[in-house]
């Protein structure tokens, strides 16, 4: 399994105002076998001061970063509940699933649509199988607060 680590891509900001939340931009990339990666061309995970953008294939989630409400990690998940996009009949969430390892569950304080094109359907959290749960959801986490 592709063990890849997450990208923080810009230095601290230590001369930002006070109230900013996000000090760091951070790109996840989902876990998946390097053979595999041609078929996930621009997905990913993003988190900035912008909010939080996932994708995976078609499907887009995108919200502020005032509606994130936290983050655990969670796995191994069987393969018929893990790959690919898939929704939750118990609770409505949504998972975009590339692997079964571990994944990072969101909860977000509004659901947010995701899984149809018209936004019809709205998911109280998102579980995505990106290569580094911890982190994601250590900086999830710290945004929450």
């Amino acid at each position: 399994m592709d063990r890849e680590p997450a990208t923080v891509l810009d230095a601290p900001q230590h001369d930002a105002p006070r109230d900013t939340v996000v000090h760091y931009r951070l790109f996840a990339r989902f876990a998946a076998h390097p053979a595999l990666r041609h078929l996930l061309p621009g997905s990913g995970l993003w988190l900035d001061a912008e909010g939080l953008r996932v994708r995976l294939g078609p499907w887009v989630v995108t919200t502020a970063l005032s509606n994130l409400a936290g983050a655990t990690v969670a796995g191994p998940f069987h393969a018929a509940r893990a790959l690919g996009a898939r929704l939750s009949l118990a609770d409505h969430g949504l998972t975009l699933g590339t692997s079964t390892a571990r994944g990072v569950c969101i909860r977000f304080h509004r659901a947010v649509p995701g899984l149809d094109p018209f936004g019809l359907v709205c998911h109280p959290a998102l579980t995505v199988t990106v290569a580094e749960p911890d982190l994601v959801a250590r900086a999830i986490n710290q945004i929450a607060r």
